[in-house]
């Protein structure tokens, strides 16, 4: 009989324990460690800075690649531990890696434009990285907006890009279905409104949006899968990881989220070539180095609906795709990535 008792009193206290680890464990994500790959800052400017990361290999490429970051997310995203780190498989494969990071704009950085992230920031990185390695022309690999500000670059200076890779990037924005483009509808959302009263596009904000992209996974079922894998530290760790980066974003310029929106997202002004900066054409026909499209056939943010066709419209025939069986930050993290994606990109940017 007190053997029965014992279990019965197990049945009930255990679920409770468990709860209490969880949220003991969920306490862990602000300390927990991410982008662990050893750097160098080899340039700064405003509230970007620029990193070269150590070597994994005796020799690399002589043309190195330049990742840019998305705008809104912390840059640790593309390496969020050492297993499944976009950054350390492009160094483990032999490349020169170099990554353009964007810390947070203050009020005063309200009014910078894309053009101060494309003619400025990312050129003077380019530069940079040409000067150092002695190439005339590198490669780019650009993640979300971070993408589609490398292919404004590709546009207005082709001379100095060997090649283009775009992960899951906003380009082609015309009833594609993807979240972030229904959310932006002109009829229901004006982003001046935002800004006029924030002066940049807050990070909180962001974060509410995504979550109610998803409420019942991102407030209900994510806990779920933890309490159920409390005993499983590798999945525990990953998940400690991953919400800190989705709690840790960063503010959006004002001048330039308007833009985004406004341009890019409500008249898709890139795709249909007219997208100017400061009164200068940015003619995607001039993209005519080789480009690389990596997809997320189950992105729902940035379906591959809105980024292959853009392949179509830009001025060189060389391009290639890769579309994978995840979503949009299992692009950058999942393990089936790794295993069939980052190979496939690492040895495309040898070609």
């Amino acid at each position: 009989m007190r053997n029965r008792s014992c279990e019965i009193v197990d049945t009930i206290t255990e679920p409770l324990h468990k709860l209490s680890v969880t949220k003991e464990r969920l306490d862990e994500a602000s300390t927990v460690e991410v982008g662990q790959t050893p750097s160098e800052v080899v340039s700064t400017e405003d509230m970007l800075e620029l990193h070269h990361y150590e070597p994994k290999t005796d020799k690399q490429d002589d043309v190195p690649i330049l990742v840019i970051a998305a705008l809104i997310n912390k840059s640790y995203i593309l390496d969020l531990q050492p297993a499944r780190s976009v950054i350390r498989h492009l160094l483990e494969d032999g490349h020169d890696v170099y990554l353009l990071k964007w810390n947070e704009p203050s009020r005063y950085d309200a009014g910078l434009t894309f053009s101060d992230y494309v003619n400025r920031y990312i050129a003077n990185s380019v530069d940079e990285v040409c000067k150092r390695s002695g190439e005339e022309s590198i490669n780019l690999l650009g993640y979300c907006t971070g993408g589609t500000m490398a292919a404004m670059y590709a546009a207005l200076h082709s001379e100095k890009v060997n090649a283009l890779g775009l992960i899951a990037s906003p380009l082609y924005l015309d009833d594609t279905g993807g979240l972030l483009e229904l959310w932006s509808d002109e009829t229901y959302y004006d982003p001046e409104t935002v800004i006029d009263i924030y002066g940049n596009m807050p990070s909180e904000l962001l974060y509410v949006i995504f979550t109610l992209m998803d409420p019942i996974d991102s407030t209900i079922g994510k806990y779920i899968r933890l309490y159920e894998n409390l005993g499983d530290e590798e999945f525990v760790m990953n998940f400690l990881r991953m919400e800190r980066w989705f709690s840790d974003g960063i503010d959006v310029a004002g001048e330039t989220y308007i833009r985004l929106v406004e341009d890019i997202y409500q008249d898709n002004k890139l795709f249909t070539n007219d997208f100017y900066l400061n009164g200068e054409h940015v003619d995607i026909t001039e993209i005519d180095m080789p480009v690389l499209q990596i997809t997320g056939e189950d992105d729902h943010l940035i379906p591959s609906e809105a980024s292959q066709p853009f392949s179509a419209v830009i001025g060189t025939d060389n391009v290639s795709t890769i579309e994978h069986s995840t979503g949009h930050i299992g692009l950058l993290f999942s393990n089936s990535s790794h295993e069939d994606v980052w190979p496939d990109v690492a040895e495309w940017f040898h070609t």
